[in-house]
């Protein structure tokens, strides 16, 4: 396979922000049509459903970061956190979307919603979870929590799951669509679980076979042990 040219050091900050203003454009696009009757009866409701699917592709793209690093060697880790956090964004447009203009701000409709339909229960579910993801996707967060901000930045798993369920139940029908998001979620998801026998498999296949090593001797630990993989 041939590898992607890496980007100069010098431009990483460039490109982290850049990818900010394309991740935002397609908010803006939509926010445009359904202003100025582009999307169709109820500009609302459509309006609110993309978003949703935006936020959920997001999601599938920041899990996809670990994957494509560890399975074709495509190192985007730099652009996690952005991922993340236009994640976010787009699931806080989702639901002013419905809080706002879908509801008018009836904070009793509202409250009826997370309660009787389920799927507005597990979407508010995820938002809430977002949100000390959000809160904490900064190095000075990591460098404070430690391993706990690890372990707190793998709801991401949780929270994508959630979504996948709640875009299903919304739409209440599993088309091409649907399905694909879905399916992807699931696939990313089975691999976390399949990722430590993998890099274990990958580096048994790299140790050196030179006819000086002796095999039967147990492995030395590396001089540097790799980064954890952690949701930024």
């Amino acid at each position: 396979m041939a590898a992607i040219p890496a980007l100069p050091r010098r431009y990483h900050a460039a490109s982290i922000w850049a990818l900010y203003v394309v991740g935002l454009m397609p908010a803006a696009w939509y926010f445009f049509q359904a202003s100025t009757g582009g999307m169709g009866f109820n500009p609302v409701k459509t309006f609110e459903h993309v978003i949703g699917i935006w936020a959920l592709r997001l999601i599938i793209a920041t899990l996809a970061i670990t994957p494509l690093r560890d399975l074709a060697g495509i190192n985007w880790v730099r652009y996690r956190r952005a991922l993340g956090l236009l994640a976010f964004y787009y699931v806080v447009i989702h639901f002013m979307v419905y809080l706002l203009l879908d509801l008018r701000l009836d904070l009793g409709a509202v409250g009826g919603d997370i309660v009787k339909r389920p799927y507005i229960t597990i979407g508010f579910a995820c938002l809430l979870l977002l949100i000390p993801l959000a809160v904490t996707s900064n190095n000075w967060s990591i460098r404070k929590l430690g391993p706990t901000w690890i372990k707190l930045h793998a709801l991401i798993y949780l929270i994508a799951a959630g979504g996948a369920l709640h875009y299903v139940l919304a739409v209440k029908s599993v088309t091409l669509v649907p399905f694909t998001h879905v399916a992807l979620i699931a696939l990313l998801l089975a691999y976390r679980p399949l990722r430590k026998p993998f890099l274990k498999w990958k580096r048994g296949r790299k140790a050196p076979t030179r006819s000086g090593t002796d095999l039967s001797a147990p492995a030395r630990e590396p001089a540097l042990r790799p980064a954890p993989d952690q949701q930024g």
